[in-house]
């Protein structure tokens, strides 16, 4: 349909022209202002405004327990307990306590934020003019006496009971970093000096799981012992024996250069810690001419002949020795602990 064939009433009218222009049209787009407003039943009624103050300090002091409930778990579970908790099934104890109870406080120090702003603080919309992005005096004047309007607003200072509970709910969630340092591992205390070694402890053979007699080990073997006590299925064997294994190795007494190492020895017969002191490998490796072993880490070299004392290699000091004798069932036993934290040092190294 071609134009000539449109009513004339329908055709667009073009803008401009005086052609069917409306006379004293407005804008199309003009301001159309701010919606009256309307008070919330909070605003007309003081026993409202006390439920919702009620409401939004229940939900802070909830927010208090769980914080309190999130610290308390770590003292409570073990790291290793799991139990089932339908729908998740078997789950970690610790988890899933440490999940609910930080989420639950920090969930509701926001809900009750929520609600506070929602039904007690003020809801009057204010148009503000746009400004320039530098902050003129003016402005500043403005900002800050915005900011007392709107804390006399919220009643901050007269709703004790919501701004005390509130406080303590923020004082309290950032609790829980400070315990999640825990994580970082358990402070050492003086666990890393000690081991299982104690005088009368039999050095048993990790191979055989048999007490070892001074006749079992030959010059130029290399024997590794633990400590008599210790099994393998124990639940903290790993532990135990990263700081207890020993190399067992004779050499011949004349061959000793050490004056102490050969007086804790017990017919050439040397106990030496197992672990690196550069970073807790298990040594193995031993050069039977030489009397040296090598870690196969990084290659830290010990002369086993020197009271073990590093001659390559970035350790920073000598494998510990153990004293060592015979009890009277002719087993070799320990005549003590190692005088020295074993494995890598530490900054509580004295």
């Amino acid at each position: 349909m071609s134009s000539q064939q449109i009513p004339e009433e329908n055709l667009p009218v073009e803008q401009g022209t005086a052609h069917g222009a409306v006379e004293g049209a407005g804008d199309p787009f003009a301001d159309p202002g701010l919606p009256a407003h309307r008070p919330r039943i909070q605003d007309i009624d003081e026993r409202a405004a006390r439920r919702s103050e009620r409401a939004v300090a229940f939900m802070f002091t909830l927010s208090m327990l769980a914080t309190v409930g999130f610290i308390a778990s770590y003292v409570i579970f073990p790291v290793d307990k799991i139990v089932f908790i339908w729908p998740f099934g078997h789950v970690s104890a610790l988890n899933f306590s440490l999940g609910l109870t930080l989420g639950l406080a920090l969930f509701l120090i926001g809900a009750g934020a929520v609600h506070w702003a929602r039904t007690l603080m003020s809801d009057v919309e204010v148009a503000d003019d746009r400004h320039a992005i530098e902050a003129t005096p003016e402005v500043k004047a403005k900002v800050m006496a915005d900011f007392a309007a709107g804390a006399k607003e919220s009643a901050i200072g007269r709703r004790k009971l919501i701004r005390n509970t509130m406080f303590g709910a923020l004082a309290l969630v950032p609790l829980s970093g400070v315990v999640l340092l825990r994580d970082l591992g358990p402070l050492p205390e003086k666990k890393l000096r000690k081991t299982l070694w104690a005088k009368g402890k039999q050095l048993v053979n990790m191979n055989t799981m048999e007490p070892l007699r001074p006749e079992d080990v030959v010059v130029g073997s290399l024997t590794f012992a633990m400590p008599e006590g210790l099994e393998e299925d124990a639940h903290d064997f790993q532990t135990q024996i990263a700081k207890a294994a020993l190399m067992i190795i004779r050499i011949e007494p004349d061959n000793i250069k050490d004056k102490r190492e050969r007086e804790w020895a017990h017919e050439g017969i040397v106990a030496f810690s197992k672990i690196c002191t550069h970073v807790g490998c298990p040594i193995s490796l031993y050069e039977q001419q030489t009397h040296h072993v090598l870690c196969p880490c990084h290659q830290s070299t010990f002369d086993l002949s020197d009271g073990a004392r590093v001659i390559f290699g970035p350790a920073g000091h000598a494998l510990p020795q153990l004293r060592i004798g015979v009890n009277s069932e002719g087993n070799l036993e320990a005549l003590g602990d190692f005088e020295e934290p074993v494995g890598p040092a530490f900054w509580e190294r004295g």
